[in-house]
């Protein structure tokens, strides 16, 4: 699995090729920190930023920011909140779920999304 780091250096210029506007100072500008912090932040020297600016940085690079959050090793605090609330429940789930296939995964998030469960 790639490293926070790398995979925002990658998002980053992936988009800077077709757009001069995303260099790491254009960037960095936008998420509200210091260029030399993400710059840091992009070559691991650092660990992963705190949420608010893992989300922001997922906004202005297009991104997931749930899937940002999980390359940071972290949760963000709406799910912390849900899982908080049932602990024992979402535990076995989340354990259950580890060796399912994505297809059977998505059937159920379909499910609950339409409600016919």
């Amino acid at each position: 699995m790639m490293q926070f780091g790398e995979h925002i250096r990658q998002a980053r210029q992936a988009i800077q090729e077709g757009d001069r506007a995303f260099s790491l100072r254009q960037v960095a500008a936008r998420v509200g920190i210091e260029p030399a912090y993400l710059s840091k932040i992009e070559r691991s020297v650092f660990p992963p930023p705190s949420e608010d600016v893992i989300v922001k940085l997922a906004v202005v690079l297009g991104e997931d920011k749930d899937v940002l959050l999980a390359l940071a090793g972290k949760l963000s605090t709406d799910l912390q909140q849900i899982i908080m609330q049932r602990p024992r429940l979402f535990a076995e789930l989340l354990r259950q779920l580890r060796e399912v296939p994505d297809h059977a995964i998505l059937r159920v998030v379909r499910e609950v999304k339409d409600g016919q469960w």
